[in-house]
């Protein structure tokens, strides 16, 4: 071990900065989770803030707001993992179907493009683009005689909003996943099946779609980790008082929790509670990972 630390004592210096970025900004507040259990005075400071064991998870349990905001986040976060794993797999197997070079290289930048773009810029567009009153969007659908519709301001539309936003952004990086897993299907397999008489929608069902399975598994598995996470980026960035019914999640939760009504430790309890919840999940997709997937992290 230590001849080999010697050996390579060059790149061990060139991963110290990230492993320190890593050490003071992701396990140094982790001390902070302390909060939870504290009535958290900041005049006193974490350590001389009184204990008071359980109360802020009891209070929390008990708040009105907690049942809503945990299905809120739990509907958005599943169709989100679901749209967002069947849209690049048919994407992906449609552009494998373009034959010039040419427009599937141009076709595959642009719906990747979106996925560089921070949610505070793509924010501000989707604001302009779907008000009501000027909006593109509701300005098309006034032209073919249809009422417009507050995309962001209804309950009936703002999580069909959430997620379709959110799968424009990113299905262009899941659709150069899936593109790469097509490369390594056997091209015997499409000449046999051409042979058999085979057309092409059932080279894809029997051919192309069996390829796939492996990743799609992987991904699918790998993505419950997800399952409580939502968003924060979008939704805050999107959403508004009209809005909280449906669009109100964990994350937006705790923000107006610790930031804005200053209740620290309540705040500080649903963060450790969904991270807890978190972790466990996410142990249990690697383990499924592995399980159906093969899958490992080194």
């Amino acid at each position: 071990m230590l001849s080999d630390f010697k050996r390579n004592w060059v790149l061990h210096l060139m991963v110290l900065p990230g492993f320190l970025l890593v050490l003071l900004f992701q396990y140094g507040p982790m001390a902070g989770a302390m909060i939870a259990f504290k009535k958290y005075l900041p005049s006193k400071g974490i350590l001389g803030s009184p204990w008071i064991g359980l109360d802020n998870f009891k209070y929390m349990l008990l708040m009105p707001e907690a049942s809503r905001v945990l299905m809120n986040t739990l509907i958005i976060a599943a169709m989100k993992i679901v749209v967002g794993l069947v849209v690049p797999i048919v994407v992906a197997i449609l552009l494998n179907e373009i034959r010039k070079s040419f427009f599937k290289r141009v076709f595959q930048t642009l719906v990747y493009l979106p996925h560089f773009l921070s949610w505070v810029i793509l924010s501000g567009i989707l604001i302009d683009l779907l008000s009501p009153n000027s909006g593109l969007i509701n300005q098309l659908l006034k032209a073919i005689g249809m009422e417009p519709i507050f995309f962001l301001g209804d309950n009936d539309w703002f999580r069909f909003t959430l997620v379709t936003t959110d799968v424009w952004k990113d299905f262009g990086f899941g659709t150069i996943v899936y593109l790469a897993a097509l490369t390594s299907i056997n091209p015997v397999l499409y000449e046999a099946a051409v042979i058999d008489g085979a057309n092409r929608w059932r080279q894809t069902w029997h051919v192309t779609l069996p390829g796939m399975i492996p990743i799609i598994v992987l991904l699918a598995t790998l993505s419950l980790g997800n399952v409580l996470n939502a968003g924060f980026d979008q939704v805050f960035n999107l959403y508004n008082t009209l809005v909280y019914e449906s669009g109100d999640i964990i994350d937006t939760f705790v923000y107006r929790l610790g930031l804005q009504q200053v209740q620290y430790g309540v705040a500080s309890a649903v963060g450790l509670l969904k991270s807890v919840v978190s972790f466990v999940m996410i142990t249990a997709s690697y383990y499924l990972a592995y399980r159906f997937a093969n899958y490992r992290i080194f």
